[in-house]
């Protein structure tokens, strides 16, 4: 049995950023992944690849729209050129991890699944046989998984992993796209494929696409996606058949079975933590939504850490990261809470044609919570930037408390939401409030000069 200082179960966001900080502080760190690589999901099938595919996806959409003010030429897409662009990027961001790790005194990347034996004992089972490590602290990053739900034939549909992972199996454009759930993953594809020029039908069982969102967001968002995305909420998927003419989703519309036949079907009905074996037995308490933790990201053995999507808390590569990088501060502090993470403060975005970000409280769960708020707006029909682009819907929204006027959230929907989000984040962390943000100048002509003017609404 081997000593060492910690073992991450995972290598993605959750795991290796504290690895990293506590390799440098002198401890010996063991990672454990059954993929061999580091980055988890988020590169193998995720956040990275998915996007690759976007920007490509919005640079077609932007060049469609300057063609129509009178630049010449025909737009076309090669969407195997599209999957080779997304293998590239994925493959040179897994050297950058391998150079990092080969780079780093004291971390190990070990190939393989671990077990958890006792609170401090964890066995490995390699393709070279099975290890164990005696481990003075855990941290549980084993992040999650495809959810895959009863619905007979759902197995015959790809899956994120069929179109994000490297060389994944669809590499052609297909003609027409069934893609089953209108949450952030099945309405980033549909739009990525509407855009190549597939036609997308979207089935939700919802009463609205993105449930859980702030409705008004999403309301805000819904009319400016592809009006050639046929979306059906309410629409309770009972079967998915495969069929001479392709395949079939048959669904309930609340008052009789109808179906829709389209080349592919995809299905993005969310995704699971994966629980590594033998931590419920060592008495470390798993949820409904994953293992317990608290913003220390410690769970109830304080020497056992559960950071990323496998606690359920905001299952985001960024908050992954965010929360090693805490847990790893608190194991260098002994088991002592010197950092916390504020998942309020975390920022989502929605990668759809056009996006939609949001953060902290916005209307809706500031009513929940019986806070009182003041909002300050900011139209991109003013934009200059927006203008530039030919993308003047949508809208910067922000939420001030009440009195204080303390920013406690905001969304963007429309031009630059994804990189617009991230300096209203930390306007909400730092607890700025609408004079500060009114009072500095962001840059002509960005849009992030909307977030002052959005505060100067209030004035």
């Amino acid at each position: 049995m081997d000593d060492i200082d910690v073992l991450t179960i995972g290598a993605g966001g959750g795991g290796y950023p504290a690895a990293f900080r506590l390799a440098a502080a002198g401890r010996s760190v063991v990672m454990v992944d059954p993929k061999g690589v580091m980055s988890g999901n988020c590169l193998a099938e995720g956040c990275v690849p998915s996007k690759a595919v976007r920007e490509i996806a919005h640079h077609l959409q932007r060049q469609r729209r300057f063609q129509e003010s009178g630049l010449p030429g025909e737009v076309r897409v090669d969407y195997s050129g599209v999957v080779a662009h997304k293998d590239q990027v994925q493959t040179h961001r897994y050297a950058q991890h391998d150079a990092q790790l080969r780079a780093t005194p004291n971390v190990t990347l070990l190939t393989g699944t671990a077990r958890i034996e006792d609170p401090h004992t964890v066995a490995v089972d390699t393709a070279q046989g099975l290890r164990r490590f005696r481990a003075r602290n855990i941290i549980i990053a084993s992040g999650s998984d495809i959810s895959v739900p009863p619905i007979p034939g759902l197995e015959h549909c790809l899956n994120s992993r069929d179109l994000y992972a490297l060389h994944p199996p669809l590499s052609r454009l297909p003609a027409s796209m069934l893609v089953i759930g209108g949450g952030y993953v099945g309405l980033e594809t549909a739009s990525f494929f509407a855009a190549f020029g597939a036609r997308v039908t979207v089935f939700e069982r919802e009463a609205q696409v993105l449930p859980g969102m702030d409705p008004d967001m999403v309301a805000l968002l819904a009319p400016l996606l592809d009006p050639n995305i046929d979306i059906i909420t309410q629409a309770e998927v009972r079967r998915v058949e495969q069929t001479p003419q392709g395949m079939r989703v048959v669904f309930f519309d609340g008052a009789a079975e109808q179906h829709r036949t389209a080349e592919i079907a995809f299905q993005a009905l969310g995704r699971h933590p994966v629980i590594p074996a033998g931590l419920p037995e060592i008495g470390v308490t798993v949820g409904a939504h994953g293992v317990q933790a608290d913003p220390t990201l410690q769970t109830n053995l304080r020497h056992i850490y559960a950071c990323g999507d496998v606690n359920g808390r905001t299952p985001l590569f960024h908050a992954a990261v965010r929360q090693s990088v805490a847990a790893a501060a608190n194991i260098l502090a002994g088991d002592r809470h010197a950092d916390s993470v504020d998942f309020l403060s975390i920022p989502t975005t929605v990668f759809t044609l056009p996006a939609a970000a949001y953060v902290g409280l916005t209307r809706a769960s500031a009513a929940a919570r019986r806070i009182c708020v003041e909002e300050g707006a900011y139209s991109f029909a003013e934009d200059s930037r927006a203008q530039i682009f030919g993308e003047t819907d949508g809208e910067i929204r922000l939420f001030f408390q009440t009195g204080s006027l303390r920013l406690v959230g905001g969304w963007v929907v429309g031009i630059d939401a994804g990189n617009l989000i991230g300096e209203i984040g930390l306007a909400v962390s730092r607890g700025l409030d609408a004079r500060d943000l009114a009072a500095f100048a962001d840059q002509h002509p960005m849009s992030a000069e909307g977030i002052s003017r959005a505060a100067r609404s209030l004035f």
